[in-house]
């Protein structure tokens, strides 16, 4: 019995250094060097309740992905008519339904349908009553089906978009999930600067390259005569001597040369002449060779460069650029040439997204909430503690211990699994607390039945332990077991409850159970004593 005492304490042991070592990262920042080469750095990190910040519900649009899907369907069906020789009068998008062709022979209806069959097999073909002699319109609808994938995909992709940009703005334990109905959540604790973070991940950063119309007049444009194949973007200007902003219009070709799908690195740089920050590209081996034709076939001419429907410069192009490199500039300062990079770098969102619900959390609040969590746990602690010594005497006392280890061992294992302590958490931490005490006042009054039964404190202690642990097992597994589906299907201050009670479960068992049975067989197997204060 001595030995086996020996091997238990020296585990408990373990168990409580082990968690001083863990913990010690979130009670002191100033760590010895050695301890980051060495021991674990994981810090508890506080929810947004607790530290403040920003809590978001966007939903995508994600109509807005089927129609740009369709209207790249069109540019595709454009592409394979000329190729196939066959003639049409219209063809456009129609909603997010389909596209609407109209074509010149009928004869070419049946040609168009095999191309359809062969090369569209998300579309439904059906040909309309003809036109009279020279158009015949066929209508091409989007299978439920994949317009629902279309939809799905772009709302995944955003979730990964949004998540990418907030990981490169710097934000700590971020939480962004999906929720039904592309809706995405997204809670940014320690967020000091709101507006900019919001700007950051609403922005659609489609990037674009468009060739600037110079044959047409930009006033008479601007007036509303503008030609066909043609639009009026503006550029934001700044005016370096009054500081006031106004907007430069530009007249550019509609067509799109190249998007920013084929950048893949976006970097601040500075330029060496003016110190100005500008945005240096940088694009894959397709894209490369793309840029390189298009300043190939139009040097001399200018190129606009539009970001989500803005334009941020529009350059002449000189020379053939090669080597797959472009730059951004604009008057720029730091912070908005380092988050368009982040941007561009991220990828653009598939479709814009819609602001549902926004709040933000002063650090204030975030404070108090703190200060009002464990005031409500030292006072509750303190009464359960007054009421076990009372009550058990010498026995409450070992409780107790069990009592602050337990708490010890959930701090501990927050730091050690990188979990958020939230408000909800701190209250599973009461809960395990009380759970704690629960397991106990369990073995001691099985202990008290059979102490009145006439046996020994040995025989006593051990009765009590064999016969109350089946109950306390058989209770925290039922709750382990709860606090599971909590994390799984629970949002985030539901998970935040989930992860501190699931610790909690543990750590109350090993230390109602195996950590007091050490004191007791300590005091009453091997100082034998003949009377146990219960």
């Amino acid at each position: 019995m001595l030995k086996n005492l020996g091997w238990r304490a020296g585990i408990a042991s373990f168990l409580v250094i082990l968690a001083l070592v863990y913990l010690t990262p979130s009670l002191t920042r100033d760590l010895p060097p050695w301890w980051s080469s060495m021991l674990p750095q994981d810090r508890i990190h506080l929810g947004l309740d607790l530290q403040g910040g920003m809590h978001l519900v966007l939903e995508v649009e994600a109509a807005k992905a089927v129609e740009s899907n369709l209207e790249r369907v069109v540019e595709e069906i454009k592409h394979d008519l000329r190729k196939e020789g066959i003639r049409y009068h219209e063809l456009q998008r129609q909603g997010t339904s389909g596209v609407n062709l109209t074509l010149m022979r009928e004869a070419d209806v049946d040609a168009f349908r095999e191309l359809a069959e062969e090369s569209y097999r998300d579309f439904e073909v059906s040909a309309l009553t003809p036109e009279g002699q020279q158009r015949f319109p066929v209508r091409m609808t989007l299978d439920a089906k994949s317009r629902e994938q279309i939809m799905k995909l772009a709302a995944d992709q955003a979730l990964q978009t949004i998540r990418n940009r907030v990981d490169q703005f710097g934000v700590s334990e971020p939480d962004i999930r999906p929720q039904q109905g592309q809706r995405i959540l997204i809670q940014l604790p320690g967020i000091k600067d709101p507006e900019r973070a919001l700007e950051l991940i609403g922005k659609t950063a489609l990037l674009e390259f468009k060739l600037v119309d110079e044959d047409h007049s930009v006033e008479a444009a601007v007036k509303g005569e503008v030609p066909p194949g043609s639009e009026i973007l503006y550029k934001v200007d700044v005016d370096p001597d009054s500081g006031r902003t106004g907007k430069v219009p530009f007249l550019l070709k509609k067509r799109t040369l190249m998007t920013g799908e084929y950048v893949t690195d976006a970097r601040v740089q500075i330029d060496s002449q003016y110190g100005d920050p500008y945005v240096s590209l940088s694009f894959d081996a397709r894209g490369a060779r793309l840029f390189e034709r298009i300043t190939q076939t139009n040097v001399g001419k200018r190129l606009a460069i539009v970001l989500d429907n803005n334009v941020y410069s529009a350059p002449v192009i000189q020379e053939v650029i090669s080597g797959g490199k472009a730059q951004i500039t604009g008057r720029f300062d730091m912070d908005e040439a380092r988050d368009l990079a982040i941007v561009l770098r991220a990828g653009a969102l598939p479709a814009p997204v819609k602001i549902l619900e926004e709040r933000t959390v002063g650090p204030s609040l975030g404070q108090d909430s703190i200060n009002k969590g464990f005031k409500s746990m030292l006072i509750g602690g303190a009464a359960v503690v007054v009421f076990m010594m009372i009550y058990y005497g010498l026995a409450g006392a070992v409780a107790d211990v069990a009592i602050l280890l337990n708490i010890l061992f959930i701090m501990a294992g927050l730091a050690m699994f990188g979990a958020t302590l939230t408000l909800p958490g701190i209250a599973g931490m009461i809960l395990t607390i009380g759970m704690a005490v629960d397991a106990n006042v369990l073995i001691f009054e099985r202990i008290r039945e059979e102490l009145r039964l006439g046996k020994p404190p040995r025989a006593a202690i051990e009765g009590g332990y064999s016969k109350a642990i089946v109950t306390i097992l058989d209770a925290n597994v039922t709750t382990f077991i709860a606090a599971l589906v909590l994390f799984q299907f629970g949002t985030g201050p539901i998970r935040g409850f989930a992860v501190t009670l699931s610790i909690g479960i543990v750590a109350s068992f090993v230390t109602a159970v195996f950590m007091t049975r050490i004191v007791f067989d300590y005091l009453y197997v091997q100082k034998r004593r003949s009377r146990i204060s219960i």
